[in-house]
């Protein structure tokens, strides 16, 4: 199998091109500075998801040129990811006013979603319902949110690196599992680059993933999630369950914000986890906490679909319902000053 021998040159490619990246934003004075809405308390470099970008990206022409993946998924997969990539990259250097970056990320889903041919028929309930062209907007819809809530979730320290870590390890063996082992090749990529970066990104971070990679991530995955569900239907729901806790978090925060007239484009510090690290004061415990949501909770849940034939939608509420009494709990959405005790 191609996959062994290629995964530790995955794996050293990000870790050394995080490094080259980390001197060249230090040298360029790429530098996050801490004010009133960061999460973080020490300048630290940032832009290091670059790594994670290239090493993925140059993975998948590997792939493609030994004929080990389809040209419609290489195009598809490439181009919204290295244009998701290019504009997070621009925001890095010089902000981009919103809606630019929100017509961007439109046309990047656009993309990858007529390659990778829209919304696969969804099992509901044991019935696969085909919505057809509705299937296709609703796709792109879901790509530019999972781009976007991926960019409001990496706050902290290592949460973004950690959740794909642990979701893509889900996911590989979930395919292994089902029988559908030819689509291991992405999330383990993807995880090998990942983990080259997460070396330097962990608590305390010595570099940050930036716009670049955090989007990049983002649509990736849900490329992928988008490809299994054409393999079997089923494989959607545990994809969605495995990214329980980002989806979560982030669109209730978004829905409360928006019932609250807030703008919802402006940075904040209001979701559930950035609460979580100001009361433990510090970002570690909660990037841990990430990781075990995703490995006790989550996974098992994700495994009774596919083992044991658990109805996915069924599935998705079991597991999202504490991650919804987290997120009040942590007072996802609220103003910051309204959880002052007074």
């Amino acid at each position: 199998m191609v996959f062994w021998w290629i995964l530790p040159l995955v794996f050293g490619l990000s870790f050394g091109l995080t490094a080259v990246l980390r001197r060249y934003a230090l040298t360029r004075n790429m530098i996050d500075i801490p004010n009133d809405r960061s999460s973080h308390t020490v300048p630290t470099p940032r832009g290091g998801g670059v790594s994670i970008v290239v090493t993925f990206l140059i993975s998948l022409v590997c792939l493609w040129s030994g004929g080990w993946i389809a040209t419609s998924f290489f195009l598809g997969a490439v181009g919204c990811g290295l244009l998701a990539a290019v504009i997070g990259f621009m925001d890095d250097h010089g902000h981009i006013a919103a809606r630019w970056r929100l017509l961007g990320h439109f046309i990047a889903a656009i993309w990858g979603v007529v390659w990778i041919g829209g919304l696969a028929p969804l099992n509901l309930l044991g019935s696969l319902v085909d919505l057809s062209w509705i299937g296709s907007a609703l796709a792109v819809l879901y790509l530019v949110w999972i781009l976007n809530l991926y960019n409001f979730m990496d706050g902290i320290d290592g949460i973004a690196s950690v959740e794909a870590v642990c979701v893509c390890a889900g996911v590989s063996i979930l395919y292994w599992i089902s029988g559908h082992g030819t689509l291991i090749w992405g999330p383990v990529l993807l995880l090998m680059a990942v983990l080259g970066f997460l070396f330097w990104n962990f608590p305390p971070a010595k570099i940050f993933m930036g716009d670049s990679g955090s989007g990049f991530l983002g649509v990736i995955l849900g490329v992928l999630s988008l490809q299994a569900a054409w393999v079997n239907p089923d494989l959607l729901w545990v994809w969605l369950i495995l990214l329980g806790v980002f989806i979560v978090d982030a669109t209730f925060t978004l829905l409360r914000r928006l019932l609250q007239g807030a703008k919802v484009y402006q940075a904040h510090r209001s979701h559930a986890y950035q609460y979580a690290s100001r009361r433990y004061g510090s970002h570690l415990p909660v990037t841990l906490g990430v990781a075990a949501i995703n490995i006790f909770w989550l996974f098992p849940i994700a495994f009774c679909v596919i083992a044991f034939g658990m109805d996915g939608m069924l599935a998705l509420i079991v597991a999202y319902t504490p991650l919804l009494v987290l997120a009040l709990t942590f007072h996802a959405g609220k103003p910051e000053e309204a959880t002052v005790k007074r």
